[in-house]
């Protein structure tokens, strides 16, 4: 029933729903990974701490529950299960690791759903961003890059998983002292993760000429950055909150002074410090340092700088 679903949507796609198309891939976009990192930086630094905090820490959390069934039920994505199945245009370049469940749609129900969950905004608000988890949902079927399941799985068991964590922040909130015991925690679930998805045996399938149709080694990547990012941003969260403690009670200009050179930091690891990491390692060492990297500058290095540079202006 999954793929007869997208078969409708691609021949909608192809017919006269070609008009909708630029519309779901800028609504694709807002369940981007870099996208996602970038949010999270921008709210954490200029908008709201605390609300920025929750995000990661919620995102995280649902990275590791993403990755783990991702390499546990090994599904393969649509146009592997069905050959009737095309994607449109260069969809298939963000569609990385197994199906199951959705990463953008996991994305998206943190950020934007969590907000919802989080913070005192009106109905019609809230509306708006649960309109927008939907919205990337149904872009990645109407793109043809994801089933039904992957995004009813990613965005349900996303949202469970930001309840718990604001569950568990108003909890620390009245224990501050176990932070160290809640990273300790995550961190091992981490690296238990990492071993898990490094030794757990993968389905072997072959086309019609003898070649392996997934290497489950490589579709295993996307769990490997989940350990990075989980990891990086706990000793980040703990390491910020007792050595740092910036604040985000600051003047406007100052607010797009730390989006500008937050961005232009973030992306100079993400693209040049990464891609040279890149040149001396491989394999799941080189993701997990990578994308360590990316969240540990977010969730602790560019805050210390604010807290220096900030202080050094007085």
């Amino acid at each position: 029933m999954d793929i007869s679903i997208l078969l409708a949507f691609q021949n909608f796609r192809n017919g006269i729903g070609i008009i909708f198309v630029d519309f779901f891939k800028k609504m694709t976009f807002f369940g981007e990974l870099n996208t996602t990192l970038v949010f999270l930086g921008i709210i954490y630094w200029c908008i709201s701490k605390e609300l920025g905090t929750y995000l990661m820490m919620g995102w995280s959390g649902n990275r590791l529950v993403n990755g783990f069934l991702k390499v546990t039920f090994c599904a393969y994505r649509p146009w592997i299960r069905d050959p009737r199945i095309i994607p449109h245009g260069d969809s298939m370049l963000t569609a990385t690791g197994y199906s199951f469940p959705s990463g953008h749609s996991t994305n998206a129900a943190s950020i934007f759903g969590g907000t919802a969950m989080k913070t005192d905004l009106s109905r019609p608000t809230r509306v708006a961003l649960f309109v927008v988890v939907l919205l990337v949902g149904l872009s990645r079927m109407f793109l043809g890059v994801h089933t039904p399941q992957d995004i009813l799985i990613g965005i349900s068991a996303s949202l469970l998983v930001m309840f718990l964590s604001l569950k568990l922040m108003n909890w620390l909130d009245s224990n501050p002292s176990k932070d160290i015991l809640v990273a300790c925690i995550g961190i091992a679930l981490s690296i238990a993760l990492a071993v898990y998805a490094a030794l757990k045996n993968y389905p072997v399938d072959y086309d019609a000429n003898g070649k392996i149709i997934v290497e489950g080694a490589k579709m295993a990547n996307d769990t490997f950055k989940a350990v990075g990012w989980v990891s990086a941003f706990l000793i980040g969260w703990v390491l910020e909150k007792r050595f740092v403690g910036f604040t985000t009670e600051t003047t406007a200009v100052k607010k797009l002074g730390r989006a500008l050179f937050g961005l232009l930091g973030y992306y100079s690891v993400s693209f040049v410090l990464n891609s040279q990491i890149k040149l001396w390692l491989s394999g799941p060492a080189a993701t997990i340092i990578t994308c360590f990297l990316q969240m540990f500058y977010i969730s602790f290095l560019f805050p210390f700088c604010i807290k220096k540079f900030e202080k050094a202006e007085i």
